[in-house]
């Protein structure tokens, strides 16, 4: 199974946009934001078969992050796919995905130590990480860009059969 994982798109049409063509392009099974959508309307796109990329067809999650203030948000994304508050549990394939936005770093590092999750997927920093701890995979796709940081922003790219995890530069 492919999953496309996104985070801190702060409705910024361009690094949505760039998001979902990366994901329609990957042919991926699971589209997942970690949150900092913000507003409803940079919700939509993530609707499959939606915009420019009609034959695009995924399942969409998306977290709650500290920039998600409008509750509408909980509305317009359960309208095409789950919105799971402040975090979630997926099983996609064989593998087991915690989905946090991230502002607490003592609970990202107890999902990692936890051993319950072969993925921790997190967002709010806007710095891509990749790594590994004890067997599971952090991974923040980063966000859009903050002055001084070196990176810009990404989606990742995880294949659950081969656990291979890839970025695509967004924009």
């Amino acid at each position: 199974m492919l999953v496309g994982v996104v985070s801190d798109t702060h409705d910024n049409a361009q690094y949505v946009e760039a998001a979902v063509d990366a994901f329609a392009d990957a042919a991926v099974d699971v589209a997942i934001h970690c949150g900092d959508i913000v507003a409803p309307f940079s919700a939509t796109p993530f609707e499959p078969g939606s915009g420019d990329n009609p034959d695009a067809d995924w399942a969409f999650h998306a977290v709650r992050g500290n920039n998600d203030g409008e509750w509408a948000l909980a509305d317009a994304v359960d309208a095409f796919g789950t919105y799971h508050g402040e975090f979630a549990e997926l099983t996609l394939g064989s593998a087991e995905f915690a989905v946090y936005h991230g502002t607490s770093e003592p609970i990202v590092d107890a999902l990692l130590a936890s051993g319950s999750y072969d993925y921790v997927c997190r967002g709010h920093t806007h710095e891509r990480v990749h790594e590994e701890r004890d067997g599971t995979v952090h991974l923040n796709p980063g966000g859009v860009p903050i002055p001084g940081r070196e990176k810009g922003p990404s989606a990742a790219l995880v294949d659950t059969a081969s656990g291979e995890v890839s970025f695509e530069r967004l924009g």
